[in-house]
């Protein structure tokens, strides 16, 4: 089991979580936050749809997680000046703080787990690791 790709993504995860709550409890944020946070700073006045969509999650985690975030400060939900039915997903000031904080988590940690490979290394697993994510995506929602 402990050398199996499943035992080492979990443990990875699991560092990678911790790594990330530490810091994002500094922030008021979850890691179940933290990607919605992260998708509307990268897709300024995205929709909800959107936002479930790409984030794989359903509507009612959605809903939940964009009004948490709402009622922290983080975000705006306003509607969409050209269909007034549709919402518009917007950081607030202190969304775009956050939002910049927490996007360089992801490359301290990348840093911190990968200091000891070579770039030729990296690469490699990068590349590695693109392929089968993209194989398993395309795979689940065949």
């Amino acid at each position: 089991m402990f050398d199996t790709f499943a035992y080492l993504i979990t443990s990875l995860r699991k560092d990678f979580t911790e790594f990330c709550n530490e810091k994002l409890q500094e922030m008021g944020l979850t890691q179940g936050l933290l990607f919605f946070i992260l998708y509307a700073g990268k897709h300024p006045q995205c929709s909800p749809k959107e936002l479930t969509e790409a984030l794989h999650m359903d509507t009612g985690y959605c809903a939940r997680s964009l009004a948490k975030l709402e009622e922290k400060g983080f975000l705006m939900q306003e509607r969409n000046p050209a269909d007034r039915r549709a919402r518009m997903v917007t950081l607030t000031e202190e969304g775009e703080k956050v939002f910049r904080a927490s996007y360089d988590l992801f490359a301290q940690w990348d840093e911190e787990v990968l200091k000891d490979l070579t770039p030729s290394q990296k690469a490699e697993l990068m590349g590695t690791m693109k392929k089968i994510a993209a194989e398993r995506r395309q795979t689940r929602h065949v």
